[in-house]
């Protein structure tokens, strides 16, 4: 969903992404060639449709971009991050894999990682903030890896 305010003229986008774990390991993409930050690491998800709920939201973008099928539990974190050209408003929430094995659909690359693997790839701004909250609530939050 895109909305422009009068306040700033930036459009404003609201975003999902999803903490998708298997085994320990969260699920991360490689955003495609040619799109904004290409090349760097992402939870999966994406940009909210008009009239669609946040979780439906996610399920269609990890079906969409993974070919695959994850349960969208808890809200994790909410990141409101503003770029030179627009301002994204990244809703990110805990899955759980359910079934298929994630393939590159609309990505360069996706991986299963553990957590501590996570610093040593490049990421967007918006989820280094997630990467950092995550590491800050300790085993509590990171009770599946």
């Amino acid at each position: 969903m895109n909305r422009v305010t009068e306040k700033n003229k930036k459009p404003h986008f609201v975003v999902t992404a999803g903490l998708i774990w298997k085994n320990g390991k969260l699920l991360i993409a490689k955003r495609p060639e040619g799109t904004h930050l290409e090349g760097f690491w992402e939870f999966p998800g994406g940009k909210q449709k008009e009239g669609e709920g946040l979780k439906e939201c996610l399920e269609r973008e990890i079906d969409e971009e993974l070919g695959i099928k994850a349960r969208v539990e808890e809200s994790f974190l909410t990141v409101d991050h503003e770029y030179p050209n627009k301002r994204i408003s990244l809703h990110v929430f805990n899955c759980t894999w359910l079934k298929g094995k994630p393939l590159p659909l609309q990505c360069q690359e996706v991986r299963w990682v553990v957590f501590d693997d996570l610093s040593k790839l490049p990421f967007p701004p918006p989820d280094i903030k997630v990467i950092e909250t995550l590491a800050g609530r300790g085993k509590k939050e990171k009770r599946r890896i």
